[in-house]
Order: C-alpha cells, then sequence, then structure tokens
C-alpha cells in the first residue's frame, strides 16, 4: 500500500502573496506544489505567522483548487525574532516535537524554498539530524515562466552524502601526498601519522606539537602544514617562524609579543612583535622547550584569550594566529623539574605528532634519496644520477646496522649533496658513495663514543673520577638509585620505590635504612644527592 506523501513548509511571505486574477500567472512557491502531476500531495502543513492568516488562507484555497484531492492544515507560530537562529530554532523545534509523525504510514517531505535565510538553515539543520524525518522538498521558477515551475527531491541520507564523502576523501589525499612533498614514503607508521595530520590540518585550528629528534624535519613539516591550510583558505596571513632556544628574557618578550618605544634600554622605537605579524596566519615555536617561564604565562594567554601586551605597554593587541610549535625535548620531563608551565603543555599537546628518525624509517631512505638529488638538481641546475652499483652499495651501505644517521634526514640531505656536487658530468658512482660513507662513519663513531660517556651519567657526574673504579655493573645499579631519589620526596618514598617488590613479602620493613646503607658503601646520602643534583642538574 502506497505510504501518503505530507509536505510541511512556512508561508512565504512575498512570492506566496499574489492576489487578483494576476495570481495565476505567477509562480508561486508553496501553490505550486500541487501543481505538479508527478508529484502527488496528500496533505500540506503550512506554517505561518498570526499577521499573515489572510494570506495562509488564500494560499490553502488555492492549494486546495488545483490539488483537489490534498488537505491543507494551517499551523500558526511565532517567529519573535525571524532573524536570530536561536529563537527560529526553537520555535521550529518545538512544532518538531509536538507534531505526530507516522512513519509507517506516511512520508514526508520538507519545503525549504520559503521563508527566511535563517528559517531555511534551521529546517535543514532539523531533517539533517533526523529530529524531522524527512526529506528536502525545492521549488524554483522555470526557462519557460511555467507557473507550476520546478522541483527537486534530496535525500540527506543517501547519494548526496556518499558523493560529498569521496570528495573529502580526495582532498585528505591530496593534503597526505603535499605533506609529504610529493614522496611515496613507505614506512607504514609514518604514513599512518601523515594521515591523521592531514584531517586535522583541514579541519582544527588548534595548536599542534610536533616532536622528535634533531634533523627529522619538524620545521618543513610546520611549513608544509601552513602551505596547506592556505591553499585551502584555512589560513591568510603570513608564515612566521622564531627558535626560541636563540633568545632569553627581554629579547624573547620582544621578538614575541613586540615593544614600545622606550621598554627597554636599546628599544628606540616601537616595534610589532612575531604574534602580531602571524595575524591571521601561522605562528611556528621551534624548540618550545627553551621558552622562559615568563614568556610561557603570556605565551598561554595570547593562544586561550588571542589577546596580549607588548613589552612596556599598557594596550593590549590582539591576533588570531595558529600554533605549531616543535621541541626534541621531553616536556613531561621539564614540567617535573619545573621549567615548562604544565598549563601550557595541557593547551599545545590537544594533537602531538612524534616524527620518527631516520634508522627508524630504513625502506624510506631510498624515496628520500631520490627526492634530494632530485632537489639538488634543480639547485645546481644539471640533472644527477646514480649508476646502478652506486645506488645499490648507497642503499646498502645505509640501511645497515652501522649507519647510525644521527641527523637523520638533515644528514642525508647533506650526503646527497656532497656526492652530486663532486659527482663527475653528474653521475654519483661507487667512488663518491664509499667517500661519503668513510665521512659519515667517522662522525657516526665520534657520536658513539660520546653516547657511551653518557652512560649511568648522573652516578659519573657524582662520583667524578671515582666512577672509573667502579665496574660497569654496580655503576649501572646506582645510575638507578641516583635517578630513582632525584624523583622522591624523601628517603623513605626512594626506599619504598626501589624494593617495592620485596615489601610485598615480609610483614615489616625498614626500607630507608636498608637504602641509607646501600649509598653508605659510596660515601653518599640522600640529602647529599638533592643537594648536588641542585646545583648540577643531571644530563
Amino acid at each position: 500500500m502506497r505510504k501518503k506523501t505530507v509536505v510541511i513548509g512556512l508561508l512565504g511571505t512575498v512570492l506566496d502573496n499574489r492576489k487578483g486574477k494576476r495570481r495565476w500567472d505567477r509562480w508561486r512557491p508553496t501553490v505550486s506544489i500541487g501543481q505538479h502531476d508527478d508529484l502527488y500531495v496528500d496533505r500540506l502543513e503550512i506554517l505561518h505567522q498570526s499577521n499573515f492568516s489572510e494570506i495562509a488562507n488564500i494560499v490553502k484555497e488555492d492549494f486546495e483548487q488545483v490539488s483537489p484531492h490534498s488537505r491543507v492544515n494551517l499551523h500558526e507560530v511565532l517567529f519573535s525574532k525571524p532573524w536570530d537562529f536561536e529563537t527560529v530554532y526553537k520555535t521550529l523545534l518545538d512544532f518538531a516535537k509536538d507534531y505526530k509523525f507516522d512513519l509507517d504510514n506516511e512520508e514526508y517531505l520538507v519545503h525549504i524554498t520559503t521563508g527566511t535565510h535563517v528559517m531555511q538553515i534551521c529546517l535543514f539543520l532539523l531533517v539533517e539530524s533526523r529530529i524531522i524525518p524527512a526529506k528536502i522538498l525545492q521549488t524554483g521558477v522555470s526557462e519557460s515562466k511555467d507557473p507550476a515551475g520546478i522541483y527537486s527531491i534530496i535525500d540527506l541520507d543517501l547519494s548526496a552524502y556518499d558523493k560529498l564523502a569521496e570528495r573529502f576523501a580526495t582532498v585528505n589525499r591530496q593534503g597526505i601526498h603535499y605533506l609529504k612533498s610529493g614522496i611515496p614514503t613507505r614506512n607504514a607508521k609514518y604514513n599512518a601519522l601523515i594521515e591523521t595530520i592531514a584531517k586535522v590540518s583541514s579541519s582544527s585550528s588548534d595548536p599542534i606539537l610536533i616532536t622528535g629528534p634533531s634533523g627529522v624535519g619538524k620545521t618543513r613539516l610546520a611549513h608544509l602544514i601552513y602551505e596547506w591550510k592556505k591553499n585551502n583558505h584555512i589560513v591568510e596571513g603570513a608564515f612566521v617562524e622564531l627558535n626560541c632556544a636563540t633568545l632569553k628574557g627581554t629579547s624573547a618578550m620582544s621578538a614575541l609579543f613586540g615593544h614600545t618605544k622606550g621598554a627597554y634600554t636599546g628599544a628606540d622605537e616601537k616595534r610589532k612583535g612575531l604574534l602580531s605579524l602571524a595575524d591571521g596566519g601561522l605562528l611556528f615555536l621551534d624548540e618550545i622547550g627553551e621558552l622562559g617561564l615568563d614568556e610561557q604565562a603570556m605565551l598561554l594567554r595570547a593562544i586561550e584569550e588571542k589577546r596580549f601586551y607588548p613589552l612596556g605597554s599598557d594596550v593590549e593587541s590582539s591576533s588570531n594566529f595558529q600554533l605549531i610549535c616543535g621541541t626534541n625535548r621531553d616536556l613531561k620531563k621539564l614540567v617535573q623539574k619545573g621549567l615548562f608551565r604544565e598549563d601550557l603543555l595541557f593547551r599545545i599537546n590537544l594533537w602531538t605528532f612524534e616524527l620518527m628518525g631516520l634508522k627508524d624509517r630504513s625502506e624510506d631512505i631510498e624515496p628520500n634519496l631520490d627526492y634530494e638529488l632530485e632537489r639538488v638538481s634543480t639547485k645546481l641546475g644539471k640533472q644527477i644520477r646514480m649508476n646502478k652499483e652506486a645506488r645499490e652499495m648507497f642503499l646498502k651501505k645505509a640501511t645497515s646496522e652501522d649507519s647510525l644517521w644521527t641527523g637523520n634526514f638533515r644528514e642525508l640531505s647533506g650526503a646527497a649533496t656532497r656526492m652530486a656536487t663532486l659527482s663527475q658530468g653528474g653521475r654519483i658512482t661507487v667512488s663518491e658513495v664509499n667517500d661519503e660513507f668513510e665521512k659519515l662513519s667517522k662522525n657516526w663513531n665520534y657520536d658513539s663514543s660520546s653516547k657511551k660517556d653518557s652512560i649511568y651519567s648522573s652516578a659519573r657526574k657524582l662520583l667524578g673520577e671515582k666512577a672509573e673504579e667502579i665496574d660497569l655493573f654496580e655503576l649501572s645499579q646506582l645510575d638507578c638509585v641516583i635517578n630513582v631519589i632525584l624523583k622522591s620526596k624523601s628517603l623513605s618514598e626512594a626506599g619504598r620505590k626501589l624494593f617495592a617488590n620485596t615489601i610485598k613479602q615480609r610483614k615489616t620493613s625498614n626500607d630507608s635504612d636498608r637504602l641509607r646503607k646501600y649509598l653508605e658503601k659510596y660515601n653518599l646520602d640522600f640529602n647529599g644527592i638533592i643537594s648536588f643534583f641542585d646545583k648540577f642538574p643531571p644530563n
């Protein structure tokens, strides 16, 4: 059995407002619904304000004349502010909640052509959210000026959404390709990370925190995110960057927030800060962990309220900037040491992305090598190629356990540049590859020895030359004890942490005494350790 068709719509106070015999020669959006042979309407529900009752009654009579099988119901509603979203939405929502929808026997169309733009948007939202279980009905004037006009029915739950979803997926794929600089990377974890960054970049203006060791491409990624946002009209302003490690104190305050003339010695004229320059654009703060606590406090307010005071000024400035922060330090540890504000960390790490080092992405060395050679070719103005043997040798050496890539992608870029520059006729051979890895190995051996010197650094720093007299096994144990002590408030707390499992196996315990005797073996005590590292913080 056919379900009845019910149309719900607003009275058109202008276009439906036609009188006299000539009204039949003109298109009237509500009346036109009943003038289509292929649109069978069993019932029409017209919403109108009381001051338009005369027009509503004329439309009702005319609709029943052009569609005698239809029944028309008039509903008086009050739109106290027809252009105010809140009041209009509430009025229409109240109507929808009170209306008795019979989905088993009726199907519904919401006529969205009449009413103010605000009313039309609110009706759309009610249909889209399924509060009104209907499809959208649009009517319009035909080219032939036929009073019946034209109509279309849109189902928001079906194909239109599939097309929109596919369009979004296409845009997202373009974003992923762009953020990877067009490099066909193969590492699954990295590709998944970039996919997430692409989604966040296109739909969020919240701060982004990029972490990872030096040389992994934090600055380059920040640039690419900005360019992607600008290409998609998410930001319009400039890309502004600052390495926070290069400035301290007054210089950092001035660089970030600007200053007035005479704010400090040397401030000969008024200067805009980077936050002001980034208005409408994106601010990239690299090495955010190096920023001073005072600057951190002002930055937090600027992020949350988009307002700040330039140095030496009692007049606020404003800047609507988006923020990306970069760091190779553990900000949580800095918070524990009182060197970084916890509230600022909470604000900037809503979206945190950790970039992997080149050593952990060995499968991406080859595509990145090709990218770097292409880049160097453009820079040198000639095509650079590697012969087959040279390429195989490079990839074999580059992906071996001996290749540390401590400088990450920055180091790979330098290697490609050196080999290309020294190559004869733009062709890199085995000779250039061997020379390059000899140079890289020297750097890695130096880095490796430096790392060995830093093993058990807390114990070595505390004991000095005496550390060389202790077996490596004991030194590692002492280093662990020291690091636990530095994170404890008392000797008892440190003892509980160090002997947590053995405590469970005994009825009584005196772990602070046990720890005290252990430290005496090295002529150390709890307070002495705390005092020493207050003066000389661990690495």
